[in-house]
Order: structure tokens, then C-alpha cells, then sequence
């Protein structure tokens, strides 16, 4: 064989090769964790916008229960969803928001704290139980590095009612 044809031959089988690593490659998807009444929750992190503490919230009146008031965030004014009061848990005095961006509008949900982000294997993902009551959760995963299981908050039933 002249060193042409080893030549071709050894691009083939890098190719191949590269093919074979694209296949084994697993499809993730990167999730914010954080909790609440002891609960780890995810949210997907292309949804996040940013995360702050300690910033002052002004109340509304005649607003549902779980909204907690609104933040002017840079001059854009942003209403807060307590997400204990949305999950019928009791509610605590939380300072820490994520900001979203949920169809197009910006909303914060108060958390107890932020984890991390994690990328968790799309096919671990699982739907909730049909006897669990909890509407707001489209899915459940452990985590790839099995330090629990991560309830995946649906952000846009958030604002339904």
C-alpha cells in the first residue's frame, strides 16, 4: 500500500472516529438549581437574566397572595412571585431573587438560596407523577453528580392562575 493510500486511510478512520465521538456525545440542557423549604428546584438557565440580594421591593395593593410587589431593576419595573406562596409553602423572609425572562416579560421569584448551575442529560429527565398535585413542575432528574433530585419549575405556569 503507498503511504497516499495509509494516508486516506488514516482520514477515514479519523472521521469515522469523529463520528463515533458525535454519537456518544449526550444532548444536555443547563438548569439554575436552587431551593425552597428544602426542596431543589431547576430552571433553565438560558431563561435567567441575572441573580441579586438585598434590593428593596415596593408592595402593590390588590395583587394575588404570591406576588410580593415589584423592583425597578435599572428603570424597568419587575414584578416578584414569592415562590413558597405560589407553591402553598410557608413563607419565610427571603432576600435573594432570580430574575427571568418568561414570555418575553421579566419577572422575579424570591428563592431561599441559589446552588449552581448544572447541565443535566435531557433523557434524565422525567415527567412528574400523575398523583402529584405539585402543577407548577414539568419534570424531575437526579443529578448527573447524585447529590439529589432537581423538580423542574415550568416558569411560564408561574404567571397562569
Amino acid at each position: 500500500m503507498s503511504d497516499e493510500n495509509m494516508l486516506f486511510a488514516t482520514e477515514e478512520e479519523q472521521l469515522l472516529a469523529q463520528e463515533r465521538n458525535a454519537a456518544d456525545e449526550v444532548a444536555t440542557r443547563k438548569f439554575l438549581t436552587f431551593r425552597s423549604n428544602n426542596l431543589l428546584f431547576g430552571i433553565t438557565a438560558e431563561d435567567v437574566i441575572e441573580i441579586i440580594t438585598n434590593y428593596p421591593v415596593t408592595r402593590v395593593p390588590m395583587v394575588p397572595s404570591y406576588v410580593s410587589g415589584i423592583i425597578n431593576l435599572r428603570g424597568q419595573t419587575i414584578p416578584l412571585i414569592d415562590i413558597r406562596k405560589r407553591l402553598c409553602m410557608e413563607p419565610i423572609d427571603v432576600n435573594c431573587i432570580i430574575v427571568l425572562n418568561v414570555n418575553e416579560m421579566q419577572i422575579g421569584i424570591l428563592v431561599d438560596t441559589v446552588d449552581q448551575i448544572v447541565d443535566v442529560p435531557v433523557e434524565s429527565i422525567l415527567p412528574v407523577p400523575a398523583h402529584n398535585a405539585q402543577k407548577y413542575v414539568s419534570g424531575m432528574s437526579q443529578l448527573p453528580d447524585g447529590s439529589g433530585t432537581m423538580l423542574v419549575l415550568d416558569c411560564a405556569l408561574l404567571l397562569s392562575d
